[in-house]
């Protein structure tokens, strides 16, 4: 599947860094492409959609994190199987700092890591939402950055 069929947009952010009263980070993933296509990636061995405990978030760094013109690739994989069921580029700051704000949010609510909700989207058409509390990051050389991920208190990695 190609990732430029896919268009991410994130909300409830703004507020992080400033002061304000937090809110829940919300990002919203549509999907341009041929829709059968993202409704198989979802779909579980029973016919139903993959719920939010079978996939995992990450994000994969495509050069140093320091540099604020790095990219990434947003991935979201079935956790049983490790099968890709969706991945987009973006720009790598943004979602540093969406994950800044979900561990912020999750503090206000007295969660240790936060919390966030994923959106995902076939064009104009709802698929599914999914409310998550880890979000891995990882190098450009595939090690786990865990002082930037997104995880809750007693998950081993």
């Amino acid at each position: 599947m190609r990732r430029d069929y896919f268009e991410l947009d994130v909300t409830n952010v703004d507020w992080y860094g400033t002061g304000e009263p937090p809110r829940q980070p919300a990002v919203s993933i549509d999907f341009y492409g041929p829709p059968e296509l993202l409704r198989e990636r979802f779909a579980a061995p029973t016919g139903e959609l993959l719920t939010a405990d079978e996939l995992d978030v990450a994000l994969r760094l495509q050069g140093p994190i320091d540099d604020p013109d790095t990219t990434g690739v947003v991935s979201v994989t079935d956790r049983l199987t490790g099968d890709y069921v969706l991945e987009l580029n973006v720009d790598a700051d943004d979602v540093l700092h969406f994950i800044g704000a979900a561990r912020e949010y999750g503090r206000s609510i007295d969660v240790e890591n936060g919390h966030y909700e994923v959106d995902i989207g076939i064009e104009d058409e709802h698929l599914v939402t999914l409310e998550k509390s880890t979000f891995l990051v990882y190098d450009a050389d595939g090690e786990l950055l865990r002082g930037q991920s997104l995880i809750p208190s007693g998950v081993e990695l």
